[in-house]
């Protein structure tokens, strides 16, 4: 359509009394379109489907009357009004924040490398970090924080690849792709296929684990507000106390139960029960969110929820301030053992490895939105560094939740085997700074839900029919559809660990391994410039996305 544009089209008016008539009636539309373009028949096209349409005619030519005018005034740009809201960009990485931006009119980049740092850093972080304490137990201390760092490493080159795919085409402006056009031009169909399979992989595993983690915060916030409203005193299933903390072991090891309620409460309000039949973790709760999140996911635009993002960057700060003072009241707890845990003795190397590999699969995973993050870098030359500064951040970040979460835990008093695929679960409900915790996330998963529906109804409805709200029934389906697969897991299999090592491995083997090694190597291959060490280096890296997606269901 960009191509077929090339004309300047002046804002005249035609027709314009015909117009105003048969819009009298559409004032929110008269004050989006200051001028009227009528539908354009360009290059002789006879197949009226072929014309420019009268919105795209319209939005086109206030666009681009803006962009003359910046030539001369470099201040100006359109206003909010000008470009409709469904033309909005949002990227997105999984479990992480959906951020909206906002594009200039001639393509450059706006921002400085400080807030392009930060929007990477806030896109990358999410609800992983959750998991990180439990994944690096799974690991072994040592060989965790090892890992974490190696992690890092590869992924931030598998992303340095992708940023650099489009330069690898000649002859062709890559300038408005993004990583799937790339993947499109080397594979076909496959490569365009493919890359959205597994990017409706990622959508659809966040969405589950946002469930099961707003069911989870969901219960414990009404847990704590109706102990507290009714004075009850509650006591946990294996409490251990550390002067003022307390920290539970809900599922102690070796022990195979439902995520339901362990604790018990001394009260003889018959009342009490009765709660606790309509207020329960796994049967109850899940289903009460349905009231609230299925309206909100039918919700034609998502540009409302888009407001809340700052959420996401205060929820992150609050959880590492929450960590700082619990590690500070409970001190540091590590002895350690060669390898399996030993009575109170910390594993340095476990063969469950894995599992920590697959969480910082998704954890660093910002390979499908990068270039749309870095579009907006005000310095292009600074790119690379940005990105490195970012994921150098974003490493330091998870390493220091996950070592100060994992040596304060109170062992010998509890096993370091009793930390929670989500942290949080290792906090009684009558925890204020974890009911803070909670009530933050909860909110901000909330807003943040129905626009990872929105970007799934995108990507799937849009590729099927062509429209990405092709009618009320085909829209309430899919919510239909994602809203159960969240409910079924919630009520059998809220282990939200498991989830993500399995949603990240998976995604990770297509965008982080696979795809960029092998458009590098077929780069440089047709240019006659493929070396011996870069082959068997890239082809390494397939092999090890492959292992790294077996061994979660191996181990």
């Amino acid at each position: 359509m960009a191509d077929e544009l090339q004309p300047l089209l002046t804002p005249v008016v035609e027709d314009e009394s015909t117009y105003r008539e048969q819009t009298r009636n559409e004032p929110e539309l008269n004050s989006r379109r200051p001028f009227y373009v009528p539908p354009r028949n360009l290059h002789g096209n006879t197949d009226p489907q072929e014309w420019v349409t009268e919105e795209a005619s319209a939005m086109n030519s206030r666009v681009q009357y803006y962009s003359k005018l910046t030539t001369t005034h470099k201040t100006l740009i359109p206003p909010d009004h000008v470009i409709p809201a469904e033309e909005q960009i949002y990227v997105y990485s999984p479990l992480g924040s959906a951020l909206q931006l906002e594009s200039s009119i001639d393509g450059v980049g706006k921002n400085h490398s400080i807030v392009t740092i930060f929007s990477i850093w806030n896109t990358m972080m999410g609800t992983s970090i959750l998991s990180l304490p439990w994944a690096l137990k799974e690991a072994g201390f040592t060989l965790g924080i090892i890992l974490l760092v190696l992690m890092s490493m590869l992924t931030l080159y598998c992303c340095y690849r992708v940023l650099k795919s489009r330069q690898t085409i000649d002859y062709i402006d890559t300038s408005d792709w993004e990583f799937p056009d790339v993947c499109k031009y080397y594979f076909g169909s496959f490569g365009q296929w493919s890359s959205l399979l597994f990017s409706l992989i990622s959508l659809f595993g966040a969405m589950i684990v946002y469930w099961v983690l707003m069911s989870n915060f969901l219960f414990n916030t009404g847990k704590f507000i109706y102990n507290y409203v009714h004075n009850i005193t509650e006591v946990e299933h294996v409490l251990s106390t550390n002067g003022t903390v307390k920290v539970i072991c809900p599922n102690p090891p070796g022990v195979h139960q439902n995520s339901t309620d362990m604790s018990y409460i001394i009260s003889n309000d018959t009342g009490v029960h009765e709660f606790q039949e309509w207020w329960n973790k796994s049967n109850t709760v899940p289903y009460y969110l349905i009231v609230l999140l299925l309206p909100l996911l039918s919700f034609k635009s998502a540009s409302f929820f888009a407001r809340f993002n700052n959420l996401g960057t205060i929820s992150v700060i609050y959880l590492i301030i929450l960590v700082t003072l619990k590690a500070g009241r409970q001190g540091i707890h590590l002895e350690f053992h060669w390898f399996e845990s030993v009575n109170h003795f910390v594993a340095e190397f476990r063969l469950s490895f894995p599992h920590l590999t697959g969480v910082l699969a998704l954890a660093f995973f910002i390979h499908n939105c990068v270039i749309t993050l870095l579009k907006n870098n005000k310095h292009q030359e600074n790119n690379v560094r940005d990105l490195s500064i970012a994921y150098l951040l974003v490493g330091l970040t998870y390493l220091y939740v996950a070592v100060m979460t994992f040596a304060a835990f109170p062992s010998p008093a509890l096993s370091k085997d009793c930390i929670e695929p989500n942290f949080l679960d290792n906090l009684p409900s009558s925890d204020i700074l974890a009911f803070i915790s909670r009530v933050f996330l909860l909110f901000q998963m909330t807003t943040v839900y129905p626009l990872l529906g929105y970007l799934l109804r995108v990507q799937l409805l849009g590729q099927l029919f062509g429209k990405v709200y092709p009618s009320f029934p085909h829209v309430f389906i899919l919510n239909i559809v994602v809203i159960l697969s969240g409910v079924l897991v919630a009520k059998f299999y809220p282990n939200i660990g498991a989830i993500i090592r399995y949603s990240g491995a998976t995604c990770g083997l297509a965008f982080i391994f696979v795809y960029p090694s092998l458009i590098h190597m077929i780069s440089l291959h047709r240019k006659g410039q493929l070396s011996w060490p870069s082959a068997i280096f890239h082809s390494f890296l397939l092999v090890l996305g492959a292992a790294n997606l077996i061994a979660q269901f191996l181990i």
